[in-house]
């Protein structure tokens, strides 16, 4: 055995002054440090146990193999599971028992099995520890089938047999029976054992069982008062809650920590803005001390609540600021989507001096992802290797989805490969990251590579990867993940159900969408949205009409989401007066506010229809700021309808604000044109170039034989390039004989 180092510099400083010298001393030593939990001092007085040829015996292996479990030191334990055997130990019941904690914390249950069956005689301390072993695993069955056979050999159970078996019990039934069992061993009057069932009475939800043992307690401490008040706060009984918080101080016991830290993350849980703040008032009036934990959970529930403004309050207010608590924040704000200010608060942290976490990384690696600022995000990644840190699986995650959603799918692969172990996480990541950046071949490929490590895709999987098909049009794979939907059992779920909705209308086929829509075990806001979405889309105004007048006889109350998809199907389709109606119900009906949004659809809806100067008028008096996307809307409304001195109006508009993209420049230049305004058109040029804009070129592609070919205008590069356009002009030959092509206007060409 090699010698072990101290973990501090004198680790025996608390003994007493004597060197001990015999297998005895050396073992009273040891065991005391073991009470204590030293268990990296347990281990360095082993090593100068054997400094000095002092053998161990069977009183020495119990603490060393619990210090090797508690530090993890699964070659350790091995050791001494080999000295164990060397020595003829194997037989003692409380080293077997050691051994079967060992190889339980490491889930090696067959190894404890074993340690368990060799065993010529088995006493209560054995039994208990496989029983726990089974019960750390969850394994609920196997707990109650080897403690039935303890019963069948005579052996009677102790209170910590039924200790250990409550975290393997995680229905309601088996509780009960574990309670009864207490009762009929009479075990009553052991307060851990009682405030454990109480505990877990309250998180199966028996507030009921919880209430009459509590009655019964003979004696109660803290830990019994808050298990039950944290009981009846998962149930969301605030007021019993608050009757048992008045009854604590009648009976001379004063709520402490705990207690409000557990109240405020049940209400984090729920999201339950109202009781946080009641039971926030309660620990100020009581002139409570606020410690880190409870201050943590306070922010955690302002943050899960959405109250920003509390949340920061508490924060800032708060003068020992640790790494939970920087955490809680920086993650609380991503989760709201405040990706500037958690960033402004990570680099707070970094200026405090206070080293993050790898948790602490992983939410702001998650604010850079959210913001698609590939800059700050490579500036992390530069800190965590600067600093040396080691990742854990969740912070490589977001540093993959960072690079992903900064569209940097290079970095992202390369981090990926690099990760010694993968989870699920880690494979939507990267699959994701290539659906959403419209590579969805390679994403399926990644897809497949994936489950033959025998990851089992999910939900997330299987909806990104839809996600992507409905943005590149890519139909034929969208079925093929369809039908891995169906024999993979991932319906019914309602993410499912809607992405295949989307897919189907996005790629055209609305025959199939509606049938997936039909088959939906139930419906949310989303998926109304989409289905009706995909209607207006593609022509079928009348029926994405339809489809909301059903969604309005559910009685779920419309958002803002799905009015617009209402009002956008009116426009494309022409229905002016239903879209009109549709925007005063709005307000008078629902009590939706309309956004820019809102009012840009009735500009667009009325320019179509012809009516210009009425969405003019509308523009006006419903927009306090100059918006661009809309004058461009008016400005194509005027130049399609003639309506050249409005147009006119307008392009000054344009010009004036002066944006910096080249399409306005574009569209700008198109209106002169078709009003023959050259010196226009000439203007509009030169502030391109003056401003360095470009215009971008049109594209589009296609998809043959498993492969996406993509054209650009005025680029030659395709090997067929000329034999495709010899096909298109004899093709628009044919139309001008058929009389179908239209009269257009030329323009110029701008770049």
């Amino acid at each position: 055995m090699n010698k072990l180092k101290p973990s501090i510099l004198n680790p025996l400083k608390q003994l007493p002054p004597f060197q001990p010298t015999t297998t005895k001393s050396f073992n009273a030593i040891i065991n005391q440090l073991s009470s204590q939990g030293a268990h990296h001092e347990v281990l360095f007085t082993y090593s100068s146990m054997l400094n000095t040829n002092t053998p161990p015996d069977a009183f020495t292996f119990p603490s060393l193999l619990k210090a090797s479990t508690s530090l993890e030191l699964f070659s350790h334990g091995l050791s001494f599971h080999q000295l164990v055997i060397v020595n003829g130990y194997s037989s003692d019941s409380y080293i077997a028992s050691s051994l079967i904690n060992f190889y339980a914390k490491f889930r090696c249950v067959g190894s404890a099995q074993k340690v368990f069956d060799i065993m010529p005689d088995r006493n209560v301390v054995p039994w208990t520890a496989i029983i726990g072993c089974y019960s750390r695993l969850g394994d609920a069955n196997m707990v109650f089938s080897v403690y039935n056979e303890m019963r069948c050999q005579g052996i009677r159970p102790s209170s910590v047999t039924l200790l250990s078996m409550l975290s393997g019990a995680p229905e309601l039934n088996h509780v009960q029976c574990l309670h009864g069992c207490t009762i009929v061993y009479g075990f009553e009057s052991d307060i851990a054992l009682a405030n454990s069932i109480l505990n877990v009475y309250g998180k199966c939800g028996s507030i009921e069982d919880a209430k009459d043992l509590f009655k019964f307690m003979d004696h109660r401490d803290m830990i019994s008062w808050n298990s039950l008040i944290t009981g009846y706060a998962q149930i969301g009984d605030i007021s019993e809650v608050l009757q048992i918080l008045d009854r604590m101080r009648i009976e001379g016991m004063e709520p402490d920590q705990q207690t409000f830290g557990s109240l405020v993350s049940v209400t984090a849980t729920q999201s339950n803005l109202k009781w946080g703040k009641l039971v926030h008032g309660k620990v100020l009036k009581a002139g409570f001390y606020l410690d880190a934990h409870v201050e943590t959970s306070l922010i955690a529930m302002y943050l899960k609540c959405g109250n920003i403004d509390s949340a920061f309050r508490i924060f800032e207010q708060t003068t020992d600021k640790d790494v939970v608590l920087w955490t809680t924040m920086i993650s609380g704000l991503v989760q709201n989507d405040c990706a500037d200010e958690a960033l402004t608060v990570f680099f707070e942290m970094l200026k405090s001096r206070v080293k993050p976490s790898t948790a602490t990384i992983a939410s702001a690696l998650a604010a850079c992802a959210q913001q698609g600022s590939y800059d700050l995000g490579t500036s992390i990644h530069g800190y965590i290797l600067r600093q040396g840190m080691t990742l854990d699986i969740p912070a490589q995650n977001s540093l993959v989805n960072m690079y992903s959603k900064c569209s940097h799918l290079d970095q992202s692969c390369a981090v990926f490969d690099r990760m010694a172990k993968r989870d699920l996480v880690s494979w939507n990541a990267i699959v994701a990251g290539h659906a959403q950046n419209g590579h969805i071949f390679k994403a399926l490929s990644l897809f497949n590579e994936m489950r033959t490590t025998l990851q089992r895709p999910d939900s997330i999987t299987v909806v990104s990867l839809l996600q992507g098909c409905a943005s590149t049009g890519a139909l034929n794979q969208g079925k093929w993940i369809h039908n891995f939907v169906i024999r993979s059992c991932l319906r019914p779920c309602i993410l499912v159900d809607t992405a295949l909705v989307d897919m189907y209308s996005k790629c055209g086929d609305l025959g199939t969408a509606q049938k997936c829509f039909d088959g939906m075990a139930q419906h949310d806001l989303v998926s109304w949205s989409i289905i009706i979405s995909g209607y207006g889309c593609h022509g079928k105004g009348e029926t994405a009409l339809r489809m909301y007048s059903e969604f309005l006889r559910t009685g779920i109350e419309p958002n803002h989401v799905i009015v617009l998809s209402v009002l956008s199907t009116c426009s494309h389709n022409g229905l002016v007066q239903h879209g009109l109606s549709i925007f005063e119900s709005m307000t008078e009906d629902f009590g939706i506010a309309p956004n820019l949004e809102h009012r840009a659809c009735i500009v667009d809806l009325l320019s179509r229809a012809g009516r210009v100067e009425e969405a003019y008028n509308f523009y006006r008096r419903m927009f306090q700021e100059p918006t661009i996307d809309v004058l461009g809307i008016l400005l194509d409304a005027c130049r399609v309808n003639g309506n050249d001195e409005l147009g006119d109006v307008i392009a000054r508009d344009i010009l004036m604000l002066r944006p910096a993209n080249a399409g306005n420049y574009v569209q700008l230049a198109h209106s002169y044109a078709s009003m023959n305004r050259w010196d226009g058109v000439g203007e509009v040029w030169t502030q391109m170039r003056s401003l360095g804009l470009k215009k971008l070129p049109g594209w589009s592609f296609i998809e043959l034989h498993g492969a996406i070919t993509t054209f650009f205008s005025d680029h030659n590069s395709h090997p067929q390039s000329e034999d495709m356009v010899s096909v298109l002009k004899t093709l628009s030959w044919e139309m001008r004989k058929m009389d179908i092509n239209n009269k257009t206007n030329q323009v110029p060409c701008i770049s």
